[in-house]
């Protein structure tokens, strides 16, 4: 009876994050970017900002950043520490009420920004909704047990400690956005973060939790994907003291101080990664795309084009292209090529041991992403500062090119999670070892 009972938890467990991912899909592709693709699409009619509403481009921003991928860090989180820590039976329960607050407060959000319905009772309620389902969450995974039994616990490993910062930067973004709400919904006309106020919110929403959730996966992971060296623990810890840094100097206002910090942390991160050394093994690409190690260590070169834009907009910009081109440089060159890639790799075998649908898809949805965003990246500057107008013309070029490779990347997944798996769900100890040895839960080719 308790070999059944581990067994449905782990379905259980397997349905959880695949409704996660699978709404972290719906809000990447039709809050976040199909509503990006039209707002490029107005301001490169106008050759300006100049009209175009700021609650829709907040709107597509908090979309792409929370509700793509909040909700995977969120779903994702549950189910790894869930296995992991022992509290699989609690988790399941604590994961759906997440789930429902969670997806309930992103769609107030981007609701409220959009139509300006009631906006200053549901901008303020959307906030609640989303904080209190991640206090959920952060309560659930704060109290898991590294190992269970009487063992001493053994010291916290350098990719949890980056992980711990995510976590911590996502609850301070949260209830950054909770006081804010209440403060526009008293004081403002419309749904609209102030610009000076938005400017730093970004750097949290943007270079905190995400960036450093993904440099701690990747400490986990790439060792096994890439076949790289163990990464510097001394490097990544330096990585993350000038990353906290940076925020913090970005959140007083002391852009150009901050930008120089992250443009440091970026170079540090990727030292201490070994991303771009040679590997010592064979990189491990079964059921994947064979250029998946390309695309990873290509990431990183956005990651480092971001931080170097960014330090050039803290001293020259002045119509906001540097600053977009910067923001746009990592959160789809870095972060959106990195769960492109990663996210292929991992969430079939999270969402019930599966295989990817297609790894012709999984290289085009790469490939075109990267077109999409140099396209991007390259044009936003001479467009905005220099109003230069074949780069007007390139823009919606982009944004088109961007929201096919989101399509094709939200079909491999959709039609990976709708085929049955190749073998039926089996009970896996609470503490596997598929999951501190990701080679053997995704294959060793």
């Amino acid at each position: 009876m308790a070999t059944k009972t581990t067994a449905e938890t782990e379905i259980a467990l397997q349905r959880m994050v695949t409704i996660y991912v699978v709404t972290g899909l719906l809000f990447l592709v039709l809050p976040g970017t199909f509503l990006g693709v039209w707002n490029l699409v107005s301001i490169s009619g106008r050759h300006s900002l100049a009209g175009l509403s700021q609650a829709w481009l907040q709107a597509h921003g908090y979309a792409q950043i929370f509700g793509w991928i909040g909700t995977f860090i969120i779903g994702i989180g549950y189910y790894s520490l869930s296995k992991m820590g022992g509290l699989m039976p609690v988790a399941v329960s604590r994961a759906w009420a997440s789930w429902a607050l969670w997806t309930a407060g992103i769609t107030l959000r981007w609701a409220a920004n959009v139509t300006e319905f009631h906006w200053r009772i549901l901008l303020p309620a959307s906030a609640a909704l989303q904080l209190i389902a991640f206090l959920i969450f952060f309560v659930t995974v704060s109290r898991h047990k590294a190992q269970p039994g009487p063992t001493k616990r053994a010291p916290i490993e350098t990719w949890m400690k980056l992980v711990i910062a995510a976590t911590v930067a996502f609850l301070l973004a949260l209830i950054f956005n909770q006081v804010e709400t209440v403060v526009l919904a008293a004081t403002a006309e419309h749904p609209v973060i102030p610009h000076w106020l938005d400017q730093r919110y970004l750097f949290l929403a943007a270079w905190g939790f995400p960036v450093l959730a993904v440099w701690g996966f990747n400490a986990r992971w790439l060792p096994v994907f890439l076949g790289l060296r163990e990464p510097s623990r001394r490097g990544l810890m330096a990585a993350l003291a000038a990353s906290g840094c940076g925020l913090a100097a970005a959140l007083l206002g002391h852009l150009q101080i901050a930008t120089l910090l992250l443009f440091g942390a970026g170079i540090l991160a990727s030292v201490a990664l070994s991303v771009f050394h040679r590997p010592i093994k064979p990189a491990k690409t079964l059921g994947v795309s064979a250029s998946f190690p390309a695309f990873v260590r290509g990431a990183y070169v956005w990651l480092l084009i971001a931080a170097a834009l960014g330090v050039y907009a803290a001293l020259a910009d002045t119509h906001g292209g540097i600053w977009g081109a910067s923001r746009h440089a990592l959160t789809v060159g870095f972060l959106s090529t990195m769960v492109f890639a990663i996210g292929q790799r991992v969430l079939p075998a999270f969402c019930g041991m599966r295989l990817l649908y297609s790894k012709g898809l999984m290289s085009a949805s790469l490939a075109i992403l990267n077109l999409g965003c140099l396209l991007r990246v390259a044009s936003e500057v001479p467009a905005y500062e220099a109003n230069l107008r074949i780069a007007w013309q390139i823009l919606p070029v982009s944004a088109v090119t961007e929201l096919t490779a989101v399509s094709l990347f939200a079909i491999n997944l959709s039609i990976t999670l709708l085929l049955p798996p190749p073998y039926p769900a089996v009970a896996r100890p609470l503490t596997s070892p598929a999951l501190s040895h990701p080679s053997r839960m995704l294959g060793n080719g």
